[in-house]
């Protein structure tokens, strides 16, 4: 809506701070970040029982399938070994070994199987969970209010909540399931390790450790640079959107905006990539570092392995065995601390995501609210009316009492920033005034149910929704369950006067609108708004509110739409806000507004009577056309 400036708005309980986001990283923000988990699963849960539950079944199998094929590969390894040193023939050899060996095979199957299974389910969890989290999303924006709307800072939030949120619960699960399947894996390939050296065991364990707490530290980084990135990001996305979108092309292209807004995308671009790869390198070393120390770790162990091989303390098996069994630790481990790693740094994003699903709108509904009343028989009051937006000191409007009767048309005039678009927002229940109340038959606005009210007022805003659909959906979209009605659609368009442009459009009320779609069709802006007012007309409002609802329209038209204003609107309350005086002068009453307050109420003639403010605005218009 244009006309009145509002200072962003935010109410106290919606201001949610990432508080894991800040500082450095501790083992008190690790486990203070893990608090999400559970709320990881439940998401991944409601995206889709089924997969879940087939995921999570799969997991002990898959846990336990390297312990058992280093067993097997052990047996495999003593049975060849005891037949070369029996010298048994080929025959009775391989039918020691041979049933050994198919075991070990049907542990790979099984393996692989279960594998491409969890592979396979992880995917459809992925788009499942996808589409559940922007779901969530949606939802919540649409049960907000507009104040948040008009706040850059619910745009940050947004613009967090969205990043990464549905991969990151899904890998919280994965990693969750992974830890349950490493530590299922560990504790069987420990309780062979430990048997052969209990030594080697703690030093597996104990090598892993540094580049678990490093690469937490560079997640906990990555992090936070991403986060305070929020309004930039943002930025990026406008001058993309700018650069590329068909309703800002022809103003880029004639100013010349193009290189320039362009140097504008690269600089910011450019250096976000330098921040990146500043971290990614940094953190590239740490992990060549640990690498590095890792292997050294295995090989020392491995060569003492050999030794100890090589004076017969341990059989070739055992070898084979303590090997696979050893390298399978270390990477159980290391993958273990990947994935707490993981939990840790997937928490935070999903923490973006919680926070947003955790506003609250600020109007809501009574428990009880009462139906609006259809007619109106009372009118409606403005009592003692105060309002200043969410976040400012300054009142928009002060002091308003106004009354309009049944049936009643009023005009409300102003310079721009008067207050029009403001009471026009109060009187929608878009926002509830900061002082006063407004009354709908003697009851105030807020005992109403919300919902009920909004189906009583039908409006049409000078920056009207351009729907990319058809234009029976364009108009239907008024009144949406008689959206399908092409009864009631065709009714609307002919009240709004966009009857005629339908006729000529090439699929009549099934043509598609704008240039998103290949066979969409633009049309002008006074088309356009022919179509936003018959959306206004589609809903058998009790109000009309229109703002500037014919400033796109040439004389002629806007002359045929107000030759049948009153017969449309008969028995109904009308409240029109435009800038042309020609067009406020049928109204009953005209409001004039000045910085948020009423100078003076009364009929055009009235008004011209006396000489006032209006009057004054009226001939300076008058002059503009002699």
């Amino acid at each position: 809506m244009k006309g009145d400036h509002a200072p962003t708005p935010y109410p106290n309980a919606s201001r949610q701070q990432n508080d894991s986001s800040n500082g450095h990283f501790s083992i008190k923000n690790f486990f203070k970040a893990l608090r999400n988990a559970s709320n990881a699963f439940k998401l991944v849960w409601e995206a889709s029982k089924q997969n879940a539950l087939f995921n999570f079944g799969l997991t002990p199998v898959a846990a336990l399938m390297p312990a058992a094929q280093a067993w097997v590969g052990k047996l495999i390894i003593d049975k060849i070994l005891g037949v070369v040193n029996a010298n048994l023939g080929w025959q009775a050899g391989m039918r020691e070994v041979l049933p050994v060996v198919l075991l070990e095979l049907g542990l790979v199957l099984i393996g692989a199987v279960v594998n491409q299974a969890r592979v396979f389910l992880n995917r459809m969890l992925s788009l499942q969970l996808t589409t559940h989290v922007n779901t969530l999303i949606i939802q919540k924006a649409i049960s907000l209010d507009l104040q948040f709307f008009e706040d850059p800072v619910f745009y940050d939030m947004l613009q967090n909540a969205r990043r990464q949120s549905d991969s990151a619960a899904l890998s919280i699960v994965t990693a969750s399931m992974q830890i349950a399947q490493q530590t299922i894996t560990l504790v069987s390939l420990v309780a062979l390790l430990v048997r052969f050296s209990p030594l080697l065991a703690l030093i597996v364990f104990v090598a892993a450790i540094p580049s678990f707490l490093a690469e937490t530290q560079f997640a906990e980084i990555s992090y936070r640079m991403i986060y305070r990135r929020a309004p930039e990001m943002r930025l990026l996305s406008y001058l993309e959107m700018l650069l590329t979108g068909n309703e800002t092309f022809k103003e880029i292209k004639l100013f010349g905006l193009g290189e320039p807004l362009l140097k504008r995308f690269r600089t910011l671009f450019i250096r976000f990539f330098n921040e990146d790869m500043t971290v990614a390198r940094k953190r590239a070393l740490a992990g060549l570092g640990w690498g590095v120390l890792s292997s050294l770790v295995y090989y020392g162990s491995y060569v003492w392995v050999i030794y100890r091989t090589i004076i017969k303390a341990v059989t070739l098996g055992d070898m084979t065995m303590f090997l696979s069994i050893f390298r399978q630790s270390q990477n159980s481990i290391s993958s273990l601390l990947s994935s707490f790693n993981s939990i840790y740094e997937n928490n935070l994003y999903l923490d973006n995501l919680l926070a947003y699903l955790k506003i609250t709108p600020v109007l809501s509904s009574p428990i009880e609210g009462l139906p609006a009343p259809a007619p109106i028989k009372e009118g409606i009051e403005f009592r003692n009316v105060s309002f200043k937006y969410p976040g400012s000191d300054v009142f928009v409007l002060k002091d308003i009492n106004l009354t309009i009767a049944p049936g009643e048309s009023i005009a409300l005039v102003g310079l721009n920033g008067a207050g029009k678009t403001t009471l026009v927002k109060l009187l929608t229940r878009l926002y509830d005034p900061t002082e006063g109340a407004i009354f709908l038959d003697g009851r105030d606005l807020r005992e109403f149910d919300l919902t009920s009210l909004h189906q009583r007022f039908g409006v049409i805003f000078q920056d009207y929704a351009r729907y990319q659909f058809s234009v029976r959906e364009n108009i239907g979209f008024g009144q949406i369950d008689e959206a399908e009605n092409l009864d009631k659609v065709r009714e609307a368009a002919e009240r709004g006067g966009a009857d005629k442009l339908v006729e000529e459009l090439p699929e009549g009320y099934e043509t598609i609108l704008g240039r998103r779609w290949e066979k969409g069709l633009e049309l002008s802006g006074g088309q356009w708004q022919k179509i936003a007012l018959a959306r206004a007309f589609m809903r058998n409002a009790e109000v009309l509110i229109l703002d500037e609802p014919t400033s796109a329209l040439d004389a002629e038209a806007e002359y045929e739409i107000y030759k049948r204003f009153r017969e449309l609107m008969h028995g109904r309350i009308a409240v029109l806000i435009s800038h042309r005086f020609s067009t406020v002068r049928m109204a009953d009453r005209i409001v004039v507004l000045s910085e948020g307050r009423i100078l003076e109420v009364g009929s055009h003639s009235e008004l011209m009577r006396r000489g006032g403010p209006y009057a004054h605005l009226f001939n300076l218009q008058a002059e503009g056309y002699r």
